[in-house]
């Protein structure tokens, strides 16, 4: 039950990104609003972005993971329940507001938008050249690991503090990244860097937003 088979899973997504076409495009269409909503500022802003990012997030899980990946592993209905689950807190996150884009700052916004190209266009790049050629590649956005690596980047570039609850799936998701790179699937190594140093940094972000608001009260 807990094995892994990459042959399996590339299977599994060809027949996934053959079923969808076009919707990879429409997938690269939002991740471009989430990063237009990013650096524009509005009074939406945040919403939107929430809002799209919580789309991806359940159409990974409940399209890719339950009703495509789920039928051949356990390993499908675990994502898509940690996927649906995300996508949820995400909209839960906007009733809340307790996530707003904040002023960028140079050096968080430079490692997120790395971890964003990494995720839409590296992580296939790299794909290709080990020979993961569409069909049998992992579109950002509709695939839970470079949405995840995706995630990280957008909640970098955000720059104000994120609540636990927030990104501990994508750190869960991130630890399943070793099972798939030991498993031949190297263009996870990214998810491993994204989902570990995304997470010392979103700390240490949050914590200097805590002592920014103690040192102004």
């Amino acid at each position: 039950m807990f094995s892994f088979s990459t042959e399996e899973f590339l299977l599994v997504l060809e027949n996934y990104n053959l079923a969808i076409w076009p919707i990879q495009i429409i997938a690269y269409v939002l991740i471009a609003l989430i990063l237009f909503y990013l650096f524009k500022q509005t009074k939406y802003s945040t919403k939107i972005v929430l809002s799209v990012l919580s789309l991806l997030w359940l159409f990974n899980g409940i399209v890719f993971s339950l009703i495509y990946w789920s039928p051949s592993h356990f390993f499908g209905y675990t994502f898509g329940v940690l996927c649906v689950i995300q996508g949820l807190l995400l909209l839960y996150s906007i009733k809340r507001s307790d996530i707003t884009i904040g002023s960028p700052d140079k050096i968080y916004t430079l490692i997120g938008l790395l971890f964003v190209f990494y995720a839409i266009i590296g992580y296939q790049l790299f794909g290709y050249l080990l020979g993961n050629i569409y069909p049998k590649f992992f579109p950002a956005g509709l695939v839970p690991c470079p949405t995840a690596i995706f995630t990280f980047g957008v909640f970098l570039i955000i720059n104000n503090k994120i609540p636990l609850q927030y990104y501990i799936i994508p750190v869960v998701i991130a630890s399943g990244g070793f099972l798939a790179a030991s498993n031949g699937i190297y263009e996870d190594i990214g998810l491993i860097v994204a989902g570990i140093f995304g997470t010392i940094l979103i700390i240490r972000r949050g914590s200097q937003v805590k002592l920014r608001a103690k040192r102004t009260t």
